[in-house]
Formats: structure tokens, C-alpha cells, sequence
């Protein structure tokens, strides 16, 4: 019998990527990328353990689960810091110093 690749093994390693990257930005992105990475990761390991010698990449997907695992946990501290930080200086103080950094950020264009 043919080896064939994991359905997903690819899409849970761009999307581990993806949480990473968007954690810095906006963690909710990330944490639901990383999310649906696991989701799916969890989905092909079942897969994989049931007739482990007919795919060849499941290498791939340990990478984009420890990714998305990573991801995962970065995004979940950016969320818990952005939170303390509103609780401790209130909403309308972490907006206006948002609309600063963008004026300030828009100026130096």
C-alpha cells in the first residue's frame, strides 16, 4: 500500500506559525489559531495511531502541535497581561494611551 501525508499535518503547522505570530499583536487571534491547530493535530495523531505505517508526515505535525502549544501559551500571558493591565489602570486610560502610540506612530510615518 501507498503512504499517503496526514490531511492536516500541513494546516496545523501554518496555523501553530500563525498563533505565534499574531500573539504578539492580538492574542485572541492567536490563541484561536492555536486552537484550531490542537483541534486539528489532535484529530490526525488519532488518525496516525491507528495505522501508523501509512503516513509519511508525521513529523510535521509534532512540530505545528509543539507550535501551536507554544502559541497557545504565549497568547493566553499576552491576554492575562492585557487584562491585569486594564483592571489595574482602568479601560479608558489603556485607550488613550493607545490613541497616543497611534498618533505618535502615524506622525513619524
Amino acid at each position: 500500500m501507498e503512504k499517503q501525508k496526514l490531511p492536516n499535518a500541513t494546516a496545523v503547522l501554518i496555523l501553530g506559525i500563525l498563533s505565534i505570530v499574531s500573539c504578539c499583536c492580538v492574542g485572541i487571534f492567536g490563541f484561536i489559531f492555536a486552537v484550531i491547530a490542537l483541534l486539528l493535530a489532535k484529530k490526525d495523531m488519532k488518525l496516525y495511531s491507528e495505522n501508523p505505517e501509512q503516513y509519511t508526515n508525521y513529523s510535521n505535525l509534532k512540530t505545528g502541535r509543539i507550535i501551536a502549544i507554544i502559541g497557545l501559551v504565549l497568547s493566553t500571558l499576552f491576554m492575562l497581561k492585557v487584562g491585569y493591565d486594564i483592571s489595574q489602570t482602568g479601560l479608558d486610560n489603556v485607550i488613550e494611551e493607545f490613541n497616543r502610540a497611534y498618533e505618535n506612530a502615524k506622525q513619524n510615518q
